[in-house]
């Protein structure tokens, strides 16, 4: 069967008691992407990722798993997706591959050496003799990955997996996380709090406040928008954009319309002194003009409120 979105939500919700923890969340997560929930803690990452694998039900709206509604169908569905959900939980006087091994016969795995490639893939050995307990916080988040990842789901849902690690491990993960995705053709959705690393592995991002889906866009659509950039309030953006077309050369993905009056300009070094003049020469307003050099943690901070 066909399908654009690996996870599809349609207005999602979760209300315990007074409390609406999710908020009529509509989520697209397209096939073969890594998506990152973006969100401060406490803003319904987590639960939006319980209600997609039904560890606790819905106040309404719907989920769709590899195009099918998740209800009725959790048995043929779940077999396919790897995931985990806060804290991975493991024996601690056992080693990695001894509690793999555990998991797999829980989880009827019978794909010869699935626990020794799970291993390689997230770069820990196999059959070494040091225990759980002893595992440093990095290594436990690559063996939770491994765990998810043994039965070679197509789907993996990944709450904070970077979630207290020094920069080392951060970017141990964040290299395997990519490799999973373009090596192995998984769908990732991974939930962070933490744009910067989000930024550097996800296709597409959706911010989440307050259990409402502020923005979800493609990563390069959110870094174009928050670039370095001139960007002008005119009367008419179609006189504007024809006139920095064919008088200052500029292509289209030199610029970017946005809204109904304001444009823009990526391209740096440009005259800026003789774009007002030939706009206002060719009768098009110009009410404000401003040059913006804002990151994207400042976006971030500015649509949360924070």
């Amino acid at each position: 069967m066909a399908y654009e979105y690996a996870i599809e939500t349609k207005m999602l919700k979760k209300i315990y008691g007074e409390q609406v923890a999710v908020n009529n969340v509509s989520l697209h997560i397209p096939k073969g992407h890594i998506y990152g929930l973006l969100g401060r803690n406490g803003a319904g990452k987590t639960s939006i990722m319980k209600l997609l694998l039904r560890l606790i039900s819905a106040t309404s709206g719907e989920v769709y798993i590899f195009g099918q509604p998740v209800i009725n169908r959790e048995r043929r569905l779940f077999k396919r997706i790897g995931a985990i959900i806060e804290t991975p939980g493991f024996y601690s006087n056992l080693t990695g591959t001894e509690n793999l091994e555990i998991f797999a016969k829980l989880r009827g795995v019978t794909k010869p050496h699935a626990v020794e490639h799970a291993l390689e893939l997230v770069g820990l050995p196999y059959r070494d003799k040091k225990l759980f307990g002893e595992y440093s916080l990095g290594m436990k988040q690559r063996l939770g990955i491994a765990n998810a990842i043994m039965h070679d789901p197509d789907l993996l849902i990944l709450d904070e997996p970077i979630n207290g690690l020094d920069p080392i491990g951060i970017a141990e993960v964040r290299e395997f996380i990519r490799k999973l995705s373009v090596k192995e053709g998984k769908t990732i959705l991974i939930s962070s709090h933490i744009l910067s690393e989000v930024s550097m592995i996800a296709d597409d991002i959706g911010i989440l406040d307050h259990g409402v889906l502020l923005e979800e866009e493609t990563m390069e659509e959110l870094k174009k928008k928050n670039q370095k950039c001139t960007l002008i309030e005119v009367s008419d953006v179609g006189k504007a954009a024809h006139i920095l077309e064919t008088i200052f050369s500029l292509s289209k993905s030199d610029y970017l319309i946005q809204g109904e009056n304001q444009i823009k300009i990526f391209k740096t070094k440009m005259d800026n002194a003789r774009i007002i003049s030939e706009l206002v020469h060719k009768e098009v307003g110009v009410s404000s003009f401003t040059e913006k050099d804002d990151t994207l943690e400042d976006y971030f901070k500015k649509i949360t409120g924070g």
